[in-house]
C-alpha cells in the first residue's frame, strides 16, 4: 500500500477561477494532475488532498470536482483548505461522498496499515502581521488538531505510525517552534504533509524535512510541479502474512 499527497489541486467548481492567471505553468493543471494520478495511484493505494479543493462556494457546485477525483483510483482523504469555502455539514457531506472519499475533520482515519488526522491550521504567531483575530483562529485550530490526533492515537492503539496533514504550514523555514509542532510531537506523528505555499519560492518559505521526530513536507501542486508525491510505502496485511509464510517455509527447510 502506498500513501500519495497533494494539495492545492484548485478546481474550478463553476466560479470561473482559471488557474492559469497565476502564470502559464498552471495552464491545464487537472489534466496533469490527474495524468500523474493515473500513471502511479493503484486501487489499494491512499491519496492525501490536504485543503484547497475547489473554489466553489456551494457544496452541491463542488460535488463535481469531487466526484471527477473520485473516479481516480485508491482511497482520497480530504481536508478543508482556506478557500474550501462549499465545506459545510460533514453528516450531509459524508451522505453524498462515495465511500471511496473520507473528510478529516476533528477525527481521524484507520487506513489499515497507519492513521491519518489532521487540521486546516491557520498563520502562525511567528509571523508577522499575526493580529489578535488571528490568533483566535489560531488557538480554535490547536484544539481542533489536538482532538484529531487524541482520535488517530486511540485507533493507532500504539502500534501503527501516525500521519497528519493541515493545510497552513505548521513551521516556517527558521525551524521556531509553534502550537502546532509541539501538538505534533507531542502525540508522536512520523510524518505531517501541508499545503498552501505557492510559487517558485514556496519551498523557501515552510520548514522541511525532520524535526523533533517528526518529517515535514510541502505537496502544494504548483511545488511539485502538478505531479502526486510519494510519500511513503507500506507493508499490507496480505504482504505481512506473506513474509511470515515465506519464513516459515524457509525455516521448515533448516
Amino acid at each position: 500500500m502506498k500513501l500519495f499527497a497533494i494539495a492545492d489541486i484548485h478546481m474550478d467548481g463553476g466560479a470561473g477561477k482559471p488557474m492559469d492567471v497565476f502564470g502559464s505553468r498552471w495552464e491545464n493543471h487537472c489534466e496533469r494532475i490527474f495524468s500523474s494520478w493515473r500513471d502511479v495511484v493503484g486501487e489499494t493505494d491512499v491519496v492525501l488532498i490536504p485543503g484547497d479543493i475547489s473554489w466553489a462556494m456551494r457544496f452541491d457546485d463542488a460535488l463535481p470536482d469531487l466526484m471527477s477525483i473520485s473516479e481516480l483510483p485508491g482511497t482520497k482523504l480530504l481536508l478543508r483548505g482556506n478557500h474550501d469555502y462549499w465545506w459545510g455539514s460533514l453528516t450531509r457531506m459524508r451522505a453524498k461522498l462515495p465511500s471511496d472519499m473520507k473528510l478529516v475533520q476533528n477525527d481521524a482515519v484507520d487506513c489499515g496499515s497507519f492513521v491519518v488526522c489532521g487540521s486546516r491550521g491557520w498563520l502562525l504567531p511567528t509571523e508577522s502581521g499575526f493580529s489578535d483575530d488571528d490568533r483566535k483562529i489560531y488557538e480554535r485550530e490547536l484544539i481542533r488538531l489536538k482532538l484529531s490526533l487524541g482520535f488517530a492515537e486511540r485507533l493507532a492503539g500504539g502500534t501503527k505510525p501516525i500521519i497528519a496533514m493541515l493545510h497552513y504550514p505548521p513551521m516556517m523555514r527558521d525551524a521556531r517552534p509553534t502550537g502546532f509542532t509541539e501538538l505534533l510531537e507531542g502525540h508522536k506523528v512520523m510524518r505531517c504533509l501541508y499545503g498552501h505555499l505557492h510559487g517558485s519560492k514556496a519551498w523557501e518559505i515552510g520548514f522541511q524535512g525532520e524535526h523533533g521526530g517528526v518529517n515535514y513536507a510541502l505537496c502544494s501542486a504548483d511545488s511539485l510541479d502538478f505531479k502526486l508525491m510519494q510519500v511513503e510505502e507500506f507493508e499490507t496485511l496480505e504482504m505481512m502474512q506473506a513474509q511470515d509464510f515465506d519464513l516459515l517455509k524457509n525455516c521448515e527447510k533448516l
